[in-house]
């Protein structure tokens, strides 16, 4: 088998939805994204095992985002490969590698705010601490525009696409054009069913720039992020496939986009509604998925259009 930029999926179960994480055949192995603190050992070293390679070879760790279902399992696979990799997150997003706590102020700061949860702040200190393999220092930070050699003529190329966090990132293997977003390409959710992105301007730009720069060969997706239809799109998405998704992420983003700006020029208010303050959004939409559901996506997403607007009245 050749070390020639072939692609494989890892796939490790966790709660409503699965979490994807992809390997790099390369003299240099890559590993993208790492799942929670039990998937390097529990699932990628057993896949590895299985394709003749050995997860202490790995010798990049290249983490889309900040979320710990992405960065969970970082400091447990570094740890699996001698502290030899290299651990590379962008610096807007890099925080939330060096410590747990961010995460914890991160949920109080947006979500805490509408959930109302008494527990909440317990909740989530848990979940840091189960989740997360280890608070570390990343060995490189991005801001894109890298390009990072796996050896053997393998390239990967770093792109920023912020919008689902300030500091995700795109990693797209050169010559292939395949592309790793994370959650950067939301679709219509995945299990919450609604889309999960703090800036809404910068999430539209992101899309724009993947549909009209980048045009995916193939593109990877951190979760199963489900089309119009609720089915649930595969591990990887072929180029027609790719240019749908990023079609159909627009368009649920103006749809979104469209309720948010009613919503909040009508001035919120503080009903009996598990939606509320945004109840007219999710009428509007015919949402009715739980919104307190982890990670939340409806009120981290109404949160930024809410700051948006703020800032622009």
């Amino acid at each position: 088998m050749a070390k020639d930029g072939t692609i494989h999926p890892l796939v490790s179960p966790w709660g409503r939805f699965g979490l994807y994480s992809f390997y790099i055949d390369a003299p240099e192995p890559a590993i993208v994204d790492t799942g929670i603190a039990t998937s390097p050992t529990e699932g990628m070293a057993p896949a590895l095992e299985a394709l003749g390679r050995r997860i202490e070879d790995v010798r990049w760790i290249l983490l889309t985002h900040g979320h710990i279902d992405h960065i969970g399992g970082a400091h447990a696979l570094w740890e699996l490969t001698g502290r030899r990799a290299q651990v590379v997150i962008h610096e807007a997003d890099a925080h939330l590698l060096r410590s747990r706590q961010a995460h914890v102020d991160e949920y109080l700061s947006v979500r805490g705010q509408y959930l109302h949860d008494p527990d909440g702040e317990a909740k989530q200190i848990a979940a840091t601490q189960a989740v997360i393999s280890g608070e570390m220092e990343p060995t490189m930070l991005v801001r894109g525009g890298e390009t990072l050699s796996l050896g053997g003529g393998v390239t990967v190329s770093v792109h920023s696409i912020p919008g689902h966090t300030p500091g995700s990132v795109a990693y797209v293997v050169d010559g292939r054009n395949s592309v790793f977003v994370g959650d950067a390409v939301q679709v219509h959710g995945a299990a919450n069913g609604f889309p999960g992105y703090e800036n809404s301007d910068a999430y539209r730009s992101s899309l724009e720039y993947l549909r009209d720069e980048i045009r995916p060969n193939h593109l990877y997706l951190g979760h199963p992020y489900r089309r119009a239809d609720g089915v649930a799109y595969g591990v990887e998405l072929d180029r027609d496939q790719a240019a749908e998704a990023l079609h159909e992420s627009l368009d649920i983003e103006g749809d979104v986009r469209g309720a948010a700006h009613r919503c909040l020029c009508g001035g919120l208010r503080e009903i009996d509604s598990p939606y509320s303050p945004f109840t007219p959004v999710a009428e509007d939409l015919g949402y009715d998925g739980d919104p307190t559901l982890e990670p939340s996506p409806f009120f981290t997403t109404l949160h930024g259009y809410r700051t948006q607007y703020t800032q622009k009245v």
